[in-house]
Formats: structure tokens, sequence, C-alpha cells
């Protein structure tokens, strides 16, 4: 068959430039035995996947015309394509050992991707991605540069975050509006926070979404305990505070 055609309300972004397809599939660096690629699209990531030893290489595609071409054009995949939603894959029933994610991701629907991601932190130990820019620079943003938010936080609270390098729009078929970039991020060594998790998202929605405030007034819902109303840490502002930092927060608040 021949090349598909790219459907806008699926935000689909064909990469076509060979050199850097083969250099993201390059930075996956974990030894995971499970490869999962999601929207692989007409394989230009898939090709080089392919090739890969000693992994157990599949893909989901959501795009019936997409997983079409990608039978067609690469035979040795038919048992290992999922035509399927990835937001929807029940991941934790698919795999038991660890696992790599790595694709060119639609960026509308990029955030809910990367927040699967966390979901299943302790199975998807890497994953190597394309956003676009200013979603990969927010994610990989360090304390107080004005990128810094909700999702640096979040996934730093369990990623190790590297922004490896710049795509230029005429690197896609259509071209996008907006520059992309490839991060790659690695599981640390946490197993849990030294608070609750989900009052730790609490918390750190909370205070970006009032991100002007200082975190005093903006968490003012919450009850601390008995003197911690004084920590200079509640004077400053959300995206001037560590993971750790937000997490020491945390763990003086008093449970409803």
């Amino acid at each position: 068959m021949n090349e598909v055609r790219p459907k806008k309300y699926l935000g689909q972004h064909f990469l076509c430039d060979d050199s850097i397809a083969q250099h993201i599939v390059e930075s996956l660096q974990t030894p995971n035995p499970n490869v999962l690629e999601i929207g692989p699209g007409m394989g230009v990531l898939t090709q080089f996947l392919v090739k890969k030893e000693n992994i157990r290489f599949q893909v989901v595609e959501i795009d019936d015309e997409s997983v079409a071409y990608l039978q067609q054009h690469f035979p040795e995949l038919r048992e290992r394509i999922w035509a399927k939603d990835f937001l929807k894959l029940k991941l934790d029933e698919l795999f038991d050992e660890p696992l790599s994610i790595i694709g060119n991701f639609p960026y509308n629907i990029s955030s809910q991707i990367l927040f699967k991601i966390l979901e299943h932190k302790d199975l998807v130990t890497e994953t190597v991605g394309m956003f676009q820019k200013e979603v990969a620079e927010r994610i990989a943003s360090q304390p107080g540069k004005k990128m810094y938010g909700i999702l640096s936080v979040l996934l730093q609270a369990f990623f190790d975050i590297e922004y490896l390098f710049t795509v230029h729009e005429n690197s896609f078929n259509p071209p996008p509006k907006v520059k992309s970039a490839v991060i790659r991020m690695v599981r640390n060594p946490e197993k849990r926070l030294h608070c609750d998790e989900h009052l730790f998202k609490q918390v750190v929605k909370t205070a970006f979404n009032q991100r002007r405030k200082t975190l005093r007034n903006s968490l003012k819902p919450f009850d601390f305990q008995v003197g911690f109303q004084e920590n200079t840490l509640l004077s400053m502002r959300p995206e001037q505070l560590s993971v750790a930092q937000f997490e020491e927060i945390c763990s003086q608040i008093i449970p409803k």
C-alpha cells in the first residue's frame, strides 16, 4: 500500500528523517526485555527497533490505516501489533517485566501518556519520546526556572529526566507549527515518596494552579502541624521548591 495519510484528529505528524529516528532509538539505554512503541505510524522508528537484539518488541497503534501499513511492511511484527488506544491498554496485565516505552507521541495526548506512565512507574522504567518542545522543556525543567511546573515535579519525583535534542518542524510530514524535542526519562531509585502520594499530587497541583502566590496563601485549604505555618518553605512560590521540599511540606499536613 502507499504511504499513510496523516490524520489531524489523531495529531499525526510523521517523522521523515531517518537519521533523527535512528538517534531516538539509540537513546534507549536500559536493557529492558520489553520495548513498546507508541504510535509507530509508517514505522520510521520501527525499522530500527526491529533490528535490536535481545528485546521483545511490540507496537500499539490506534490508526487502522497505519496498522495495515505496518502489517504489510513489517510482516515479522504481525503478531506484535496492538491495534488499540495506548491510554486504554492494561500495561500491568500485558507485561510482567520492566518495560521501555518509545515513540513520537501525538502532541494532543502527550500529557495523558505521561500520566499513564507515571501510574505504571514501577513497570515502565524508561521512556524515550518526542514531544512538543515546550512540553519537553517543562518536563525537564529544574526549580527556579519559569517552565518548572506540575509535570516537572510529579515526574521528577520518580524519574531522572534528560532533554536530549531539538527537532525542526521540517523533519515531519506535515510540519507541525512548533518545534519538537526528544527527552529520556529513567526510573530513579525512589520506591515511594516520604509522604502520601495522593496528597503530594494534590499539593503540587494546588500550589501551581496559583503559582504567583506564596505557598502559605495557596495551600490555605490544608491544615498543618502546629508550628509549621511559620516554616520558611511556605513563604516561597511553588517554582522555587524541589521535589524533596514538596515532600517535606506534605509530611506536615494533617490528614482529613
